[in-house]
């Protein structure tokens, strides 16, 4: 019995699953959209993954005063458990004229979460991530789910359109029920005219 056996195998040895989680996180973080479409028990677990990651991140950027300096540099050494590496060999393999190698996407998404993610959520006590079920895959049957960063701009122009169509309804709304009250205030004087 698998009593108090927290998190998903996802039938694969730990090393595997590890290194999945890192590349799910990894493409999570560099999407341009700020999406990926995975199956569902792998979103369910990407999830607390890549929200401990952002932790780390939103304690960085709201780090103040001495030694906060020193304490950035550890809390990026810390996230960058949850991302693979970059190049090892970047300085040597590197001959005068070449250009050198790419940093890998692991480097370019720390980057990226201490210097967009981690001012974004900084005032977001948790719940970075949502997950949204979309239906079963045709060749498999397996479940996918969209697991996205919140507070993304599709989410951000969703609600100042929201904003605009309330705006609009209520001052049409306004703007009959003052008609109204005026052609009923003149209908009134008319009324008493006669």
């Amino acid at each position: 019995m698998r009593h108090l056996k927290a998190h998903r195998k996802l039938g694969r040895p730990t090393e595997h699953r590890i290194s999945m989680l890192r590349n799910l996180a990894t493409s999570l973080v560099n999407s341009r959209e700020d999406r990926i479409v995975t199956t569902l028990p792998k979103a369910k677990e990407l999830r607390p993954f890549i929200e401990r990651a952002i932790t780390l991140s939103r304690r960085a950027a709201s780090l103040e005063g001495n030694g906060s300096e020193a304490a950035g540099v550890h809390l990026r050494r810390q996230a960058a458990s949850f991302f693979h590496s970059g190049n090892y060999r970047r300085a040597t393999t590197t001959r005068r004229g070449q250009i050198p190698p790419p940093r890998s996407a692991g480097v370019a998404a720390l980057r990226r979460l201490f210097d967009e993610l981690g001012e974004r959520f900084k005032d977001r006590p948790g719940g970075y991530t949502r997950i949204i079920k979309m239906g079963r895959r045709a060749g498999d049957g397996a479940e996918l789910a969209i697991i996205e960063l919140v507070d993304n701009a599709r989410d951000k122009e969703a609600q100042e359109s929201a904003r605009k169509r309330t705006a609009k309804g209520s001052s049409k709304k306004k703007g009959a029920g003052a008609k109204t009250a005026e052609s009923a205030a003149k209908d009134k004087e008319d009324g008493a005219g006669e």
